[in-house]
């Protein structure tokens, strides 16, 4: 064997009555390791009650730094006359396997010869108390070992414990119990662990101490012996403040000492080394004593000590652990007889809170948070982090591009740091401003301490302003049909709605008005005679100061109004009011003196309802009227119609108004409202001669037109989408739909290929009963029109030729949103029937009536394109 070297990473040193072998963080750090005793030729593995028993002791730090302490009385120790002793020890460090094993062998000679009669020794497993004896001189060079069995008629014989009650033993009993007891070629000793049965507590001062008091009996050549020992060794004492650890050591241990004592030495040590008094003023450490203590006072956080992590409560604790030694020379005044004290208390403070810091270091301009959240021991390790979205590893946070990194400083902490950019999903944003928004990052972090994988969590919430927002903005173009509306949706995406003439742009409204739309734009195209828009006259006529809406054809424009809205703030992100010039023909003039009008209401007259209105004779009401238009037809030579003759021609004139009279003095206006006045004029040439040239081919025979009779086949299917490629069939009814969820019918002309027939809704309602003049009833479309008296209008939808249409004529489709009937806020019934009329029209004849085409709005149009 040979004496450790400090490369090697062991130290062996001699510390009094101790021999202290140290070995460093590079040995023991997160290995396995086991302690053999060198007892001649053989080695003996120290169990921790082995150890108790025969005076070693271990302690090891986190860092995996580790002392072992031996006592020089101590079993399977070499003792030369009670003044040299010689340790030796083998050390055995297992790695990753029991088969991967590195062994070091350290053997330590101490010399101790300035020993007091009596000395008591308090390590962190044991008391140890011995005494002078005469020295005998056959004992001269014995190995100290636990005595054996044999029979021998001198040595220990029996032990009598006092608890304080005597309890005696002989000598292999109080080995078997995990007690040794041994003289050597001056002493005697007995050594005790810690809360045996024979050992008893009792309070010094106010300390709680543990005491051993035993009697040896001794066999001698010369006769019997008896020897009386006590130990007494603190198990507290202890007062803790903020930065400074009290320890209190009774000045007078009453169970040692009887009698006037003197208190001749004291010295202070750290991990069983005594340090100077320029070393302990270096270290802030103070070695006083008062009337009834001893005292020690450490400042926690000193070097010699270490911090831990704990977690109780999953909160982040710390605890302060130093060793410190006291000795202590005692001398009786009267007897003369000294005592020596060891003590070697490990002290450890009650856990600490220490709540982690938030450092926040976000610069908004960076579009990044930028987190630093600390300070933590070195035991402490980030497991994972929690996101709004989810938990992510360490690794798997740095994959998704959120920098996870840990700082370590000089003295051993760290801090762990966090960057994640503003634009990822686990961000929240808001908007307190209309161009400001509010990033918020919220995350847990998750920490463990090792090697106990305890876990304590830490959450933060950080938020960070710009004023960023680029609001979406609206343009718009038309032409003489429709208006074009695009929407650039700026910063926010599509988080947010649009308001189209009024109407929310629904998905239904959407499709009707052809949108389209891709990651930076949106689109819609919005029909003059569209529900969304409006037309707007321009200027107000004045007579004997009272205003009228005198209405001509080049006096109308259409009008839509778009506005971008925030539905959470309900903030007006962008507007646009595009008013756009039409063809609109009012007025058609027939040969046969047949003459047509359509009435539009405009915005200047806001409570007008078209239908109204009158001509001059006001039994002639319209053919016809929605909640925009009215469709009147007349003869020349009625309602009212008045005739001018001039040179060439004649004019027929008649006036369409909103007349009072006694039985219609309601209010159907506003006393606000201007007057409405819409002129319509016809133009005959007088005298004139057309000239019709034909030529005659003579037939094989006259013809002659046949009148018969037949069936027309028409059918209503419910679709299942918007696409009305599949339908429900007969054995799915009734179908089940939620609230407000669209539906979708086809009405079709059964096996026409006529393109000259022409199918049109006239009216559509809704029953509670298969009965079609059942009530309750509920009006879906009205005189070929939406209802206008519900807020979810139905909508017409255009029918093309595709795979299964050849003649779109002969096809209706529309579609609404479920609903119920309700009557005193009860649900009357789950099942609506839905019924509808209509008329099929030949367009080779004159259009009249509802003929003109589904909605007289739409009509309009029709025959705008006619007469252009």
């Amino acid at each position: 064997m040979i004496s450790p070297q400090p490369s090697s990473g062991l130290k062996a040193d001699c510390v009094g009555n101790l021999m202290r072998l140290t070995l460093d963080e590079a040995l023991a750090l997160g290995n396995q390791l086991e302690v053999e005793a060198l007892n001649g030729t053989q080695y003996i593995l120290l169990t921790p009650s082995l150890a108790a028993q025969c005076g070693y002791s271990m302690e090891s730090d986190p860092w995996g730094n580790t002392r072992i302490y031996t006592s020089l009385l101590g079993c399977f120790v070499q003792n030369k006359d009670d003044m040299m002793f010689g340790v030796g020890l083998k050390l055995k460090i297992y790695r990753q396997s029991p088969s991967d094993v590195v062994s070091h062998d350290v053997a330590q000679t101490c010399s101790y010869i300035h020993r007091a009669p009596r000395e008591i020794l308090c390590d962190r497993n044991y008391m140890e108390v011995s005494r002078y004896i005469a020295p005998h001189a056959e004992e001269d060079s014995k190995i100290n070992t636990i005595p054996g069995t044999s029979e021998e008629v001198s040595g220990i014989w029996k032990m009598t414990f006092f608890t304080p009650e005597p309890i005696s033993m002989v000598l292999k009993e109080a080995q078997q119990a995990g007690y040794s007891a041994m003289t050597t070629t001056t002493r005697v000793v007995v050594r005790s662990p810690y809360n045996t049965a024979e050992t008893y507590s009792e309070a010094v001062a106010g300390v709680p101490m543990e005491v051993l008091k035993v009697s040896i009996y001794h066999k001698a050549q010369d006769g019997l012996s008896v020897f009386n020992l006590a130990a007494a060794c603190p198990t507290g004492g202890l007062l803790f403040t903020e930065d400074l650890i009290s320890w209190h050591v009774p000045r007078r241990v009453t169970p040692l000492l009887d009698g006037s004592i003197r208190l001749v030495e004291m010295n202070m040590g750290i991990n069983g080394l005594r340090l100077d008094k320029a070393q302990m003023a270096a270290r802030g450490y103070y070695l006083y004593i008062t009337d009834f203590y001893i005292i020690v006072e450490i400042p926690i956080g000193s070097p010699d000590g270490y911090y831990k992590s704990h977690a109780p409560d999953f909160q982040y604790h710390i605890t302060y652990t130093i060793e410190p030694m006291l000795e202590i020379f005692w001398r009786a005044d009267q007897t003369q007889q000294d005592t020596r004290y060891k003590i070697l208390f490990p002290i450890t403070t009650p856990p600490m809170p220490h709540p982690p810091y938030t450092d926040d270091r976000t610069v908004p301009e960076m579009r990044e948070f930028n987190l630093y959240v600390g300070t933590f021991l070195h035991d402490v390790e980030l497991r994972n982090i929690t996101f709004a979205t989810g938990v992510l590893t360490v690794e798997g946070s740095n994959t998704r591009g959120f920098t996870v990194q840990q700082h370590v400083f000089e003295n051993g902490t760290s801090v762990f740091s966090i960057k994640v950019p503003f634009d990822t999903d686990v961000i929240f944003k808001h908007n307190p401003e209309v161009l400001v928004t509010t990033y918020t990052l919220s995350v847990v972090f998750g920490f463990v301490i090792l090697p106990e994988e305890s876990s304590f969590a830490h959450a933060v919430e950080l938020q960070a302003s710009l004023q960023d927002v680029v609001l979406p903005t609206l343009t718009g173009t038309c032409d003489q049909e429709q208006f074009y509306i695009t929407v650039k949706y700026g910063s926010q995406g599509t988080n947010f709605n649009t308001m189209v003439g009024g109407l929310n742009l629904t998905p239904e409204l959407a499709e009707a008005y052809n949108f389209k739309g891709n990651a930076t734009h949106g689109s819609i195209e919005v029909p003059y005679t569209a529900a969304s828009s409006a037309f707007e006259r321009l200027g107000t006529a004045t007579l004997n100061s009272f205003s009228f809406q005198l209405i001509t054809t080049n006096s109308i424009r259409a009008r839509l109004d778009v506005l971008v809205w925030d539905p959470i703030t309900n903030w007006i992100l962008s507007d646009l009011f595009l008013a756009c010039y039409f063809p609109l023909t009012t007025t058609r003039c027939y040969p046969n003196g047949t003459i047509s009008a359509l009435a539009v209401k405009v915005q200047s007259v806001p409570n007008l309802d078209p239908s109204w209105l009158t001509l001059k004779d006001q039994s002639c009401t319209p053919v016809s009227s929605n909640d925009r238009f009215a469709q009147f037809t007349f003869s020349a030579d009625s309602c009212g119609t008045t005739r001018t003759f001039f040179d060439h021609y004649m004019m027929y004139e008649n006036e369409i108004g909103l007349y009072h009279n006694t039985e219609k003095d309601l209010t159907r206006t506003s006393p606000v409202d201007p007057e409405y006045r819409q002129t319509i004029s016809c133009y005959y040439v007088v005298n004139d001669t057309q000239k019709i040239a034909f030529h005659a081919k003579s037939r094989l025979y006259q013809p002659k037109a046949e009148i018969d009779s037949g069936q027309m086949v028409v059918q209503m299917r419910l679709a299942t989408d918007s696409s009305y490629k599949d339908f429900y069939e007969a054995e799915d009814y009734p179908v089940e739909k939620y609230l407000r969820e669209p539906l979708y019918f086809e009405v079709e002309l059964v096996q026409s290929t006529d393109p000259h027939l022409v199918l049109i809704l006239d009216n559509c309602w809704a029953t509670l009963q298969k009965e079609r003049t059942s009530l309750p009833s509920w009006d879906i479309i009205v005189a070929s029109c939406a209802y206008s008296g519900d807020s979810y209008t139905t909508v017409f939808n255009t029918v093309s030729v595709d795979d299964r249409v050849s003649v779109p004529s002969c096809y209706k489709r529309f579609s609404m949103k479920m609903f119920a009937f309700i009557q005193e806020e009860q649900v009357l019934k789950h099942e609506v029937y839905v019924h509808c009329d209509l008329e099929i029209c030949d367009t080779t004849s004159p259009a009249e009536g509802i003929c003109q085409g589904q909605c007289a709005n739409l009509a309009v149009k029709g025959t705008l394109k006619q007469m252009r």
